[in-house]
């Protein structure tokens, strides 16, 4: 999948949108997709039977429920989180980043580069340019590395998702893990000492100067909020679909016992497998959540669950590609191979101790 319209994270929201602000629909269509929600399990049953005459219990019958309950499911909370993050993106942008992050060291600076990524949606596309920018303005190498790691990996509308689909403890194992693996990667990164590995025009350019700091009026920061959201939903909604169609697949044709042995916990093989397949997979959580939603309810198990949805997130071959061009080969390798470790550390440690 490309990256460009797989891609979940929000843009940066116009801060001077368009004056005609139709704001009369809005609550309106919140309060009308907050009574659907309940609704929408039992509809779907009822076009499965009574439109498509098919047994929910039959394949066909199984993966058709699945798909047209979490087709609608997934758009709603998409585009509800997408407008709340637009929102808040406009109280927070990427220069206020880099001046809470420049000339930060040591672990406390690691932590914070990890926690930001929680709060700020930047994916893979937009966290390399801040890596650029980071680097330019003094922050350390290992403290920058952290925030590459999690911008990506943990964010707003992951944990939202997340928490909708498969309750807060869910939600709240991935952020821990995700900021263990970004805190660890900037700690190993940093100890390695690999500066002088930066492609030299990284460090040659000039550091980006700090743009005046816009405060954009309340209607102006809900209209980035719907641009945001009306923006990656229409982006994003075929890759949603097809996600939702693969889970769908998986939870009518593919029998239990197969994930459980290829995703399961019982053989040594089954987290690298599940890292290695998640790599070319780039995909944004949206998409990629009805699939693992699937693979927990068909046998799999958390810890290599877990791994496959760092990798599709953390590793994919876009956002490495598009490194290739500000880190040399040792520096990109020493990377990819911290990550790649630590993620197979967490899948083999939840499939443990769960």
């Amino acid at each position: 999948m490309s990256q460009t319209p797989a891609c979940s994270c929000a843009a940066t929201p116009p801060l001077n949108p368009p004056q005609a602000r139709p704001w009369g629909w809005l609550p309106p269509a919140f309060a009308l997709g907050l009574l659907a929600y309940p609704f929408l399990e039992p509809f779907a049953l009822w076009l499965t039977t009574r439109v498509f005459g098919l047994d929910p219990a039959s394949r066909l019958g199984s993966a058709l429920a699945f798909f047209l309950y979490d087709a609608p499911k997934v758009l709603l909370l998409l585009a509800g989180v997408t407008f709340l993050v637009g929102f808040l993106q406009t109280f927070l942008s990427p220069a206020r980043v880099r001046t809470a992050l420049a000339r930060r060291a040591g672990a406390w600076g690691k932590l914070l580069a990890s926690l930001f990524g929680i709060v700020t949606p930047f994916c893979s596309c937009s966290a390399v340019p801040l890596f650029i920018g980071f680097v330019r303005v003094g922050v350390p190498l290992g403290v920058t590395f952290s925030y590459l790691v999690a911008a990506p990996m943990i964010n707003e509308v992951a944990l939202v998702l997340l928490f909708a689909l498969f309750g807060w403890k869910i939600a709240l194992l991935y952020a821990g893990t995700g900021v263990a693996v970004a805190f660890l990667s900037g700690c190993i990164m940093e100890g390695l000492r690999m500066e002088r590995h930066l492609e030299p025009w990284v460090l040659e350019g000039p550091a980006q100067a700090a743009a005046p700091e816009q405060r954009p009026a309340f209607p102006d920061r809900l209209a980035a909020g719907l641009a945001s959201a009306r923006e990656i939903v229409a982006k994003t909604w075929p890759y949603v679909l097809l996600g939702i169609g693969v889970g769908g697949f998986i939870h009518g044709y593919v029998p239990e016992g197969v994930l459980a042995t290829l995703m399961g916990k019982g053989s040594w093989w089954t987290v690298p497998f599940a890292v290695l397949i998640g790599v070319p997979l780039y995909a944004s959580t949206a998409v990629i959540l009805p699939i693992v939603q699937s693979l927990l309810a068909k046998g799999a198990a958390l810890g290599t669950v877990l791994a496959f949805m760092m990798a599709v997130t953390a590793l994919s071959l876009p956002e490495t590609i598009i490194l290739r061009r500000v880190l040399k080969t040792r520096l990109i390798a020493a990377f990819l191979a911290v990550v790649t470790l630590e993620i197979l550390a967490v899948g083999y440690l939840f499939n443990l101790i769960v």
